[in-house]
């Protein structure tokens, strides 16, 4: 089975569009230890809210990859959910393919790339090992943060019809021709998440973070479109984790 058949048949068995981000702060080196417990101890207490587990760089490089990632990704499927990398890869080909092939090694179910790199000797020996695994590629399509305006915001002409077109509307054109496996699309703009989802319509998932912290509404998100809503700190970071997140999980429930 496939990445994206098997997360949305993990979203219905839990009823949840919940990807729990792991994103902690920095914490001096030596640290690692402290680290697991805390991702051990948050994982423990807010499982039955969420369907997958989303793992960033600044958790990976602390931990290792094969030390102490592996060990937490083997926990989230011990609690039945899926484990994705957002490693936003951005480079050419090979790099890319020999990238996702370590965090598959790993464990990882699905991974997070750049579509800027663009497709022939970019994206395409991602797709081509990830799919042949049975992984997932989710592609950024407009991120959650103010700056991303500068870059998945801007016009461009598009080469084929000379039409001026949104560098972000583009991309959710290429995600449907290159059959990816998940769209991000910021929380903290729904109406961006509107205008993908009439391009992606039924065949690539939308994923949008920023929900909470960074003034993103799970309710607005989800009614533009999103699928499935990534959140870290609202959750890491709360005095009670299994509280903000079953508060959330109530407000977002699939039924």
């Amino acid at each position: 089975m496939q990445f994206k058949s098997k997360i949305q048949e993990i979203a219905q068995a839990n009823n949840s569009r919940l990807v729990l981000a792991l994103d902690f702060p920095f914490q001096k080196p030596g640290s690692s230890q402290e680290l697991i417990v805390n991702a051990d101890a948050i994982l423990e207490q807010v499982y039955p809210y969420i369907c997958a587990v989303k793992f960033n760089n600044h958790l990976v490089l602390p931990l290792g990859l094969f030390d102490g990632v592996r060990g937490l990704v083997d926990k989230v499927h011990a609690k039945g959910l899926l484990a994705i990398m957002d490693a936003k890869i951005n480079d050419i080909g090979n790099t890319n393919q020999v990238i996702a092939d370590y965090y598959y090694a790993a464990g990882f179910d699905a991974i997070i790339a750049n579509p800027f790199i663009g497709w022939d000797d970019g994206l395409k020996p991602l797709f081509e090992t990830s799919h042949k695994q049975g992984k997932g590629v989710i592609l950024l399509t407009y991120m959650s943060h103010r700056g991303a305006a500068e870059g998945y915001g801007q016009t461009i002409v598009d080469p084929i019809t000379g039409v001026s077109i949104p560098q972000y509307l583009m991309f959710a054109q290429k995600n449907v021709a290159y059959k990816a496996d998940g769209a991000v699309v910021g929380a903290t703009i729904p109406e961006k998440i509107c205008e993908v989802h009439k391009v992606l319509g039924e065949e690539v998932p939308i994923y949008s973070p920023g929900v909470g912290t960074q003034g993103g509404s799970a309710e607005a998100a989800i009614k533009a479109g999103a699928n499935y809503l990534i959140v870290g700190r609202e959750i890491v970071s709360a005095e009670n984790p299994a509280e903000s997140a079953r508060k959330l999980w109530n407000l977002t429930k699939i039924v």
